[in-house]
Parts: structure tokens; sequence; C-alpha cells
């Protein structure tokens, strides 16, 4: 019989990247400040996943409720994405890393909207595994978004038809999802896909999460009993 600590391995994780306003508040820096530690971060930690055996990684980097946000700091966000997301993602292409991007990105000026575009062409022959980056993302918008196109196609709604017409269609719902930050909440994020999904929450503020306590979070998940609803 295997052990526990073989017996298994995650392949998705999802990540809800919360405290970068706070870190930087804590530190009196701008929040602008804490966001750019909190790509240094992204760039680290999701390399170290999947140098860890991760084949996909999913980040919830800009939701539909940040737009709700004080008007500079969303077009600081934007910014952000504008003058970083590109080399970030070519990291991930170069080592064959497919890039996808979840939500709606007709939010986006077109500049910004065209790295997406890129990330995604660029990484389309990607075989080493996937990074999905939430941006202008809502669970529930995108089950609406599911649902009124397969009544438009003609289809009965089910979770076969729901299930094809996801962003995340052909992977693995998420084995984990790890929030920073403190709050104990999914904040409309992967609500379809999360649904037997081991929720870890932590205190720590993203800039902050080191890639040994990333460690210790897959360990504890590995001690977990998945039964899905069943009786093992």
């Amino acid at each position: 019989m295997k052990s526990d600590e073989t017996k298994t391995q995650p392949l998705h994780v999802a990540i809800i990247m919360d405290g970068n306003g706070r870190w930087a508040q804590k530190r009196l820096l701008p929040r602008s400040f804490g966001h750019r530690e909190g790509v240094k971060t992204l760039i680290r930690l999701v390399t170290h996943a999947f140098d860890t055996g991760f084949k996909y990684v999913t980040v919830y980097a800009f939701s539909t409720e940040n737009r709700l946000r004080p008007k500079e700091e969303v077009d600081g966000l934007v910014d952000l994405i504008r003058k970083n997301f590109a080399t970030t993602f070519r990291r991930f292409i170069d080592r064959g890393i497919k890039i996808r991007i979840l939500g709606d990105r007709k939010f986006f000026p077109s500049d910004v909207a065209q790295i997406l575009s890129d990330a995604e062409s660029d990484s389309k022959d990607g075989k080493n595994g996937t990074f999905n980056v939430a941006l202008n993302y809502g669970g529930r918008a995108e089950i609406v978004r599911a649902v009124n196109e397969a009544v438009k196609r003609g289809e009965e709604v089910s979770e076969e038809s729901i299930g094809k017409l996801l962003y995340t269609y052909g992977q693995p719902d998420p084995d984990m999802l790890i929030r920073t930050g403190g709050e104990k909440r999914l904040s409309n994020f992967l609500l379809y896909q999360t649904a037997y999904t081991e929720l870890f929450f932590t205190d720590t503020l993203w800039p902050d999460f080191s890639d040994e306590e990333f460690d210790s979070v897959v360990d504890e998940f590995r001690h977990r009993n998945r039964r899905y609803g069943k009786v093992k």
C-alpha cells in the first residue's frame, strides 16, 4: 500500500493572490508598490509549482470586482500588466508552458489585449504545463456565459454542455486552492470548478508567501482524505 506521501500528487493548484495592497500599507508605501512586489512573487511561486510537479497553475490576477476600486489603482493594475506581463509570459513560454487567459479581455485597452492574445498564440504548442491567468474574471459571469452559449447553440443545459464552454475546458478541476492574505472565501473565483477542491487559507500576505509555505500546504493536501461524497 502506498504511503500518504506518495498516493496523491496534485496536478492543478489555484491561487488567490491576496494582500498586495496591505503589504505595502504596512510599510507606509503606496498600494502600487505591493502590486509590483506581488508580480515578483507570482513569477517565483508559479515557477516553483511547475518545478515541483504541478501541470496546471491558475492565478486570480484581476477580478471583475477589482474594476470597482479607485480609478487610480485600477489604472495602475492595468499598467502593471502592460509593463510586466509580456516578459512574465515569455519566461514560461520559453520552458514549454501553455498560457491561457480566463475572463473577458474586452475590458482592457487594445495594446494590453494584444499582449494577452500574443501570449496564448505563442504558447499554443506548449507541452510542459498550463498557466491560467484570470483577468477581468468572475466565476458567476463565466457560468452565465456558458449557459447562454449552450442555449444559443440549442443544446440542453447540463453539466457536460456547460463544462465544455468554461474557460478551463479540457483541464482537470483544481485539486487545491490557496488563498493568501487572511480572508476565507472564494471571492467569485472558479465557482464551478472548485466543487471538490481542497481549500487552504493563510494569513501570509501574497508578497511574503514563500516556496516553503507553499510546500507545507501541498504536504497537508497529501494527508487529506478526498471522498467526493463517498464513504472510504
